[in-house]
């Protein structure tokens, strides 16, 4: 049930983020934080990490269906330790239904942070790489 709370969190802090951008900033608008290094720049990523497969919505929303089946179907057998492994978990589904829902929503994902040489994302974003870097840092360090 932990990982569930967590998971909402993740989603409400996403989400709470977002509507922040969407009512501080217009689509399209750059406010520079160390300039030409990292900017807030406002924009609707239809597609997934470097815009890629654009307006798939469906095939997006199936892959977080798909993570909350398998969650529900193994969360008996998800360890318990280290901590970082369930947190980990909670991450990854919270971010994928923070960005299926702006993908309900509007068709795209609002995207924010940008460093300029990397492409432009989002809470729910960072969110997802750090739930799936801990979960493969667990099997790393668990493989026998």
């Amino acid at each position: 049930m932990t990982t569930i709370l967590i998971a909402f969190c993740v989603t409400i802090f996403d989400q709470l983020v977002k509507w922040f951008v969407v009512n501080h900033m217009e689509l399209g608008e750059t406010i520079p934080v160390i300039r030409n290094v990292f900017h807030f720049t406002y924009i609707l990523n239809p597609g997934a990490a470097f815009g890629l497969l654009p307006h798939q919505d469906w095939f997006f929303l199936a892959i977080v269906v798909a993570l909350f089946a398998a969650f529900f179907v193994m969360r008996k057998r998800i360890p318990k330790k280290p901590v970082y492994f369930p947190a980990a978990v909670a991450m990854l589904l919270g971010g994928a239904l923070g960005n299926g829902i702006d993908r309900v929503r509007l068709g795209a994902v609002i995207d924010f942070f940008d460093f300029r040489i990397w492409p432009i994302f989002n809470v729910a974003d960072i969110f997802i790489c750090l739930g799936v870097g801990l979960i493969a840092f667990y099997f790393w360090r668990h493989s026998e």
